[in-house]
């Protein structure tokens, strides 16, 4: 085992990568960024400014020919996750992969596979396994605090992406239900142990951004488990007014509410708007509430830090290429469903099938 730091490299320089970069910064104890990888002029050494890291490279693969470097984050757009993975893992380093993990299942099983032969992890970045307050209701369940759960929803909503290549479904894959409907299949599965998954139920729309995408930007999803539970998963990046992050658990016996931006928010009124104007959130004008501490409060800083330990073999994976896997045949399905009207059963597994959100515009038979 190696002793030190986990030496990391950043792939990206937007948002995501962004969010990387403060995060490990905040539980420094076990990795530091030492490198960071974009094509885009001047954008890795504006990350690396920002946050003191020592080496940019715009070809992650030369970042890849660092010795010191053993744990790589990818925070590019989706149709680029497979191969980077693939690179990461036969220069002999450990591979952290923003979700949703690839485009189909064949990719996923190719991630999966060549990381299993170099003997490297494969960590999904799932921020909500680790989310402080999902954590805590996690804990309450498993205690019994709500008797038998039969259903868990997860909403999360606002009025479109943070990155202009969300938009292109080449790649992206698919709209807001490939961007972030995949946290809450991931959840209410999660939350629940991981039961079998039974079968999907979509419906999806373009409401507000035809102008920009093919992809839907609003979209329901019901999942419907082997021990009865039902999981309700709600997206929108056509809702005004900011954002809603939420959860509901309901119980035989209890409920639980757990709202990621109540509760640590600073209601505010501004004529003008304050700061640069996040771009989930496209004003800050009028009524708002901004959160504070809130990469801590995603549990982004906890599942980096878990990674890194997990790097090392001091904690084992929690969030593994194999959940990925799971999502991934989730949202085909859902896109198979929507495009349907029908329920999908799981297993489902399409062939010759390119992106996800193909399966909504022609349905495999």
């Amino acid at each position: 085992m190696a002793n030190g730091k986990v030496k990391v490299g950043i792939i990206g320089s937007g948002f995501e990568a962004d969010i990387h970069a403060a995060s490990f910064q905040m539980m420094p104890e076990e990795s530091e960024v030492v490198a960071v990888a974009s094509p885009t002029p001047g954008h890795p050494e504006a990350l690396a400014n920002k946050y003191g890291i020592p080496r940019v490279f715009h070809d992650y693969r030369q970042m890849l020919k660092e010795k010191d470097i053993e744990m790589v984050t990818i925070n590019a757009p989706n149709s680029l996750h497979c191969q980077m993975t693939k690179d990461i893992a036969q220069a002999g380093k450990h591979v952290v992969c923003e979700k949703p993990l690839a485009m189909t299942l064949e990719e996923c099983d190719e991630m999966i596979d060549v990381c299993k032969r170099q003997g490297v992890i494969l960590g999904y970045a799932e921020e909500l396994f680790f989310t402080p307050k999902y954590v805590k209701a996690r804990q309450m369940a498993d205690q019994g605090a709500f008797g038998k759960v039969y259903l868990v929803k997860q909403s999360e909503k606002h009025s479109g992406p943070h990155a202009p290549w969300f938009w292109d479904v080449d790649k992206s894959g698919g709209g807001v239900f490939m961007d972030m409907g995949c946290h809450g299949v991931a959840f209410a599965w999660w939350f629940l142990g991981r039961p079998k998954i039974k079968s999907v139920t979509c419906q999806m729309g373009t409401y507000a951004h035809a102008d920009k995408t093919k992809g839907e930007d609003n979209s329901i999803c019901i999942l419907e488990f082997e021990n009865g539970a039902v999981g309700l998963v709600e997206d929108s990046w056509a809702k005004p007014g900011g954002m809603d992050d939420c959860v509901e658990i309901y119980g035989t016996r209890g409920v639980s509410y757990a709202d990621l931006h109540m509760g640590n928010a600073i209601p505010t009124f501004s004529e003008p708007g304050y700061g640069y104007a996040v771009e989930k959130a496209p004003s800050t004008q009028g009524w708002t509430y901004p959160v504070f501490e809130e990469h801590w409060n995603y549990g982004l800083p906890q599942e980096l830090h878990h990674f890194a330990r997990a790097a090392r073999g001091k904690e084992e994976l929690r969030s593994t290429g194999e959940d990925g896997r799971q999502v991934q045949e989730v949202l085909l399905a859902g896109y198979q469903s929507a495009g349907t009207g029908r329920k999908v059963e799981l297993p489902f597994r399409p062939t010759n099938v390119k992106k996800p959100i193909d399966l909504w515009w022609k349905p495999v038979a």
